[in-house]
């Protein structure tokens, strides 16, 4: 095996304080869609970044040692399958049902939360897994319909205070 496509992950966060970089939260930052095992994708990736290229969205940037990933902070996944489409090599699955193995989820700096009236991500949901219900004395409430939500990410790039995140989700 080449050496080129091996990354120690141990040693990955040595310098990480010492970084100009913003920090984002990991799951923000994903692999492509209908890529299954993370193992199998750095071992089989040439970093050609032709789905890059095919991203009609330009959400998928370089990301840690050369490897393509979706930066969610850029907009959202259409799933338009040019990244899978344009790859050469064997490393996306488009039979499985769904692209991505998260969820949305809205932490407490939600500007709703704090009782201002912000429906960004809603508007941004095309699913509409993200719903706000109304609340007797004070702002309409986000609700998250996680059977709906397809992982897509407009929510996140939509919110003004960097609420959502991404969660995995739970195995059955």
């Amino acid at each position: 095996m080449s050496q080129k496509n091996t990354i120690d992950h141990s040693k990955r966060g040595l310098f990480s304080r010492f970084s100009n970089k913003k920090k984002i939260h990991p799951l923000i930052q994903q692999r492509l869609p209908w890529v299954g095992n993370e193992a199998s994708f750095v071992s089989q990736c040439t970093q050609c970044e032709k789905c890059i290229a095919a991203c009609e969205e330009n959400i998928i940037v370089k990301g840690d040692g050369g490897f393509p990933i979706v930066d969610f902070t850029k907009g959202e996944c259409t799933f338009c399958e040019g990244c899978a489409q344009s790859c050469p090599e064997n490393l996306f699955d488009l039979t499985v049902a769904t692209a991505f193995s998260h969820k949305v989820s809205i932490n407490e700096s939600c500007l709703a939360k704090q009782s201002v009236e912000c429906r960004s991500c809603s508007d941004m949901c095309e699913t509409q897994a993200i719903r706000f219900q109304l609340v007797l004395g004070n702002v309409a409430q986000p609700q998250i319909n996680l059977d709906v939500c397809n992982g897509c990410g407009g929510c996140i790039a939509a919110c003004p205070t960097s609420a959502i995140s991404m969660t995995l989700e739970e195995q059955t």
